[in-house]
């Protein structure tokens, strides 16, 4: 699986940190939301398209967060 994007809410700490991951696997799309960091609760979505996907993004990134995109560094291979 490959990850394409990241968003964060910007803000610290296990109650307010929420993610937000956009990843890809052959013709798959995947949503992941996260809330409380690395050791929080994900919530997945699966698309077979990047545009539903990222329509699903958009509408988790809506609110009073103040979202913005991590870069995502590429794979070595």
């Amino acid at each position: 699986m490959e990850q394409r994007k990241h968003w964060w809410n910007g803000r610290w700490g296990r109650v307010a940190r929420k993610d937000v991951y956009l990843r890809t696997s052959g013709n798959q799309w995947y949503v992941e939301q996260r809330a409380g960091g690395a050791d929080g609760v994900s919530h997945f979505f699966e698309y077979d398209s990047e545009e539903a996907a990222l329509d699903m993004v958009r509408a988790l990134l809506t609110g009073m967060d103040d979202w913005r995109e991590l870069s995502v560094r590429p794979r070595e291979r």
